[in-house]
C-alpha cells in the first residue's frame, strides 16, 4: 500500500488581507481571476510583434489572442504573481488563530451569474514554443535558447527508479484546497471560490488518482495530503517546503516531488472548461510548470528538472494526444530546487469537472509510471 500522510500545522498564521478577500463574497470573483491586462501580457511577453504570433488564427482558439483570455501563466484561482512563489510572512502581516473549522464544498448553487465555456487547446505556434522530439510542446519564456532547451529534453534525468516497495515519489499539494466544478454545466456560483477543504472535492482527489496508479505499477509513492493553503493562503510555498523537506529526510529514496495544482482560466464573466476527449471520455487538460533559476532563486540544478519534465511531456502526448498543454518553462521557484525531480502540474482548470479531474489523475499516473520505467535500475 502507498503512504497517505496528512500533517496537522499546529501553528498557523492568517494574512489579513488574504482573510478579507476569502470572506469577501459576491462581487469579488472577477478579482481574483488571473486576467492579463495589456501590460502584464507585454510582461510575460516582451518580444510579442506580429513574428512571434501564431501563423495562423486557427492554431490558437480565438479567445487566446485576446489579453483577457490569454492562456494562464500556471497561477491559481486567488491572485498571485511570479515573484511570490516564495515570499516569507512578517509577524506584522499576520495574526495568531485558533483551528478555523473547515471549509466545506457547497451543497446549494446560485447560478446566476456568469458563464462556463468548455474549450480544448491545441498546437501552438510562435518563437515561444518547440515541439519536442516525441511528442508535445514546450512554451518557453526565458531567455534561454529553445534549441539549448530542445537538446535537454533529449537527456534522461539523471536519478533512477527501484521498484524495491520503498517510497520513490512524492506527492504533495501546497494549494491544497484548490477546487472544480460539481459536474458540467453551463454556468458557475459567483459566491463560491473554488476552494474546500473537502479532500474528495479538491486536488488531494486528483493525486488519489495518481498515487493509485502508480501502486498499480509497482512504484512505491507518498501522497501527502497536508493543508497548506487554508485559512492562510500567503506563505503556503513556505509551508509546503518544509514538508518536502522533512519527508526528503525521512524517506531519502524519494527522486520526485510532483505538486499537483488546478489552474484557473477566465474573466470577464466566463470561466474556460480545457478538456481532451480520450477514450471516449473528457479528461481535464493538463499543464506541466518547469521552473528556470534567473540567478537568484538559488536553483542551479534546474535544467535537470526540465529533463524530467520534458520526459514526462512526451509519454503524456502519446500515450493520450491532446491531453496536454505545452510545458511552460520560465522564472518560476515553486520549491522546485528540492529535488531533480520537482515539478508542478496544473491539472485542469476551475471550470472543468471533479470527474474531469480525476480520470486525468488516472491518465497521468499511468503514463508516469510507464515514463519510470525507462528510468528503473
Amino acid at each position: 500500500m502507498y503512504l497517505q500522510i496528512d500533517s496537522v500545522l499546529k501553528k498557523m498564521t492568517v494574512s489579513v488581507t488574504v482573510a478579507l478577500l476569502l470572506t469577501a463574497g459576491t462581487g469579488c470573483f472577477i478579482q481574483y481571476i488571473p486576467v492579463l491586462s495589456e501590460a502584464a501580457y507585454e510582461k510575460f511577453h516582451p518580444d510579442s510583434d506580429e513574428d512571434t504570433k501564431p501563423d495562423s488564427e486557427t492554431e490558437l482558439p480565438p479567445d487566446l489572442l485576446r489579453p483577457d483570455f490569454y492562456l494562464s501563466q500556471g497561477f491559481g484561482f486567488l491572485e498571485q504573481s511570479g515573484s511570490a512563489v516564495q515570499i516569507p510572512v512578517s509577524e506584522e502581516e499576520t495574526q495568531a488563530f485558533s483551528d478555523p473549522g473547515d471549509k466545506p464544498y457547497p451543497e446549494n448553487w446560485n447560478l446566476t451569474g456568469g458563464l462556463v465555456q468548455q474549450m480544448s487547446y491545441g498546437t501552438y505556434a510562435g518563437t515561444n514554443y518547440f515541439h519536442l522530439p516525441k511528442a508535445g510542446q514546450v512554451q518557453n519564456q526565458t531567455s534561454l535558447s529553445n534549441q539549448t532547451l530542445y537538446e535537454e529534453s533529449q537527456l534522461l534525468p539523471e536519478f533512477r527508479i527501484q521498484k524495491d516497495g520503498s517510497p520513490q515519489v512524492l506527492i504533495m499539494h501546497t494549494h491544497t484546497t484548490e477546487s472544480f466544478e460539481p459536474y458540467e454545466r453551463t454556468a458557475y456560483d459567483t459566491d463560491f471560490n473554488y476552494r474546500t477543504t473537502d479532500s474528495s472535492k479538491n486536488v488531494v482527489m486528483v493525486g488519489e488518482a495518481i498515487a493509485e496508479q502508480l501502486e498499480t505499477a509497482g512504484i512505491g509513492v507518498i501522497h501527502d495530503v497536508t493543508v497548506h493553503d487554508y485559512p492562510s493562503y500567503t506563505g503556503s510555498y513556505e509551508r509546503s517546503a518544509e514538508t518536502v523537506r522533512n519527508l526528503l529526510l525521512q524517506y531519502p529514496g524519494i527522486k520526485i516531488v510532483l505538486d499537483i495544482h488546478r489552474d484557473a482560466v477566465g474573466g470577464n464573466g466566463v470561466i474556460k472548461q480545457p478538456v481532451a476527449e480520450i477514450d471516449g471520455k473528457k479528461a481535464a487538460q493538463i499543464m506541466i510548470i518547469s521552473g528556470c533559476d534567473d540567478g537568484t532563486m538559488h536553483m542551479p540544478e534546474y535544467l535537470k528538472n526540465s529533463r524530467f519534465s520534458c520526459l514526462l511531456q512526451q509519454q503524456l502526448e502519446s500515450d493520450y494526444p491532446g491531453l496536454t498543454r505545452p510545458v511552460l518553462f520560465d522564472y518560476r521557484k515553486y520549491n522546485q530546487d528540492l529535488t531533480t525531480g520537482s515539478i508542478l502540474i496544473e491539472v485542469g482548470s476551475h471550470g472543468n469537472t471533479l470527474g474531469q479531474v480525476q480520470y486525468s489523475g488516472e491518465l497521468i499516473g499511468r503514463s508516469l509510471a510507464r515514463a519510470l520505467e525507462s528510468l528503473e535500475e
